[in-house]
């Protein structure tokens, strides 16, 4: 496993040839760019998505270009505050060229959901996604180990087919 530098993620998301996955399985991040658009939301007023641009611009030319870049979140139900914002925020993900999914943890029995946060890319390299005790987001770890990758392409494959896409869980 590797520890990546600031920054090395970055490199790595504009570099994947065909396909990048990530699966959340947290019911709360704690990013600072995401403090004041959250509190925002808890106060009631509206987002204009301006915090989330570069993220957006990185989907929008990834996916333009022919490359795959897809989300799962398992969630906890009832919704947590911090879920109710992600599906209200995740809308511009998906008009940028991102696929999410859902998966409520009530439906994900029996299914491979672990603890780690973690993206793939290609299906031959995993970053795992390192917090640190507080809850913010400390690092990455990258590996290309045989049997990681394919644990984490079984994993993908299994939460992949039972999360419900974007628009019908916001409808349903």
């Amino acid at each position: 496993m590797l520890l990546l530098p600031a920054g090395a993620f970055h490199a790595m998301f504009r570099s994947f040839e065909r396909t990048a996955f990530h699966l959340e399985v947290r019911d709360l991040y704690r990013t600072p760019e995401e403090a004041a658009p959250f509190q925002r939301f808890l106060d009631g007023e509206p987002d204009d998505a301006a915090w989330q641009r570069p993220w957006l611009d990185v989907v929008r030319e990834v996916t333009e270009g022919g490359r795959s870049v897809r989300r799962l979140r398992v969630v906890s139900v009832p919704h947590a505050d911090y879920t109710r914002w992600l599906l209200h925020i995740s809308g511009f993900n998906v008009e940028a060229g991102e696929e999410i999914r859902w998966l409520p943890r009530p439906v994900a029995g029996g299914l491979p959901v672990g603890d780690d946060d973690f993206w793939l890319f290609d299906d031959r390299r995993v970053v795992f996604t390192l917090f640190a005790t507080d809850g913010t987001t400390a690092s990455g770890a990258a590996t290309e180990d045989p049997a990681i990758v394919r644990h984490c392409v079984r994993v993908r494959t299994a939460l992949w087919a039972a999360g419900i896409p974007h628009d019908d869980y916001v409808k349903g």
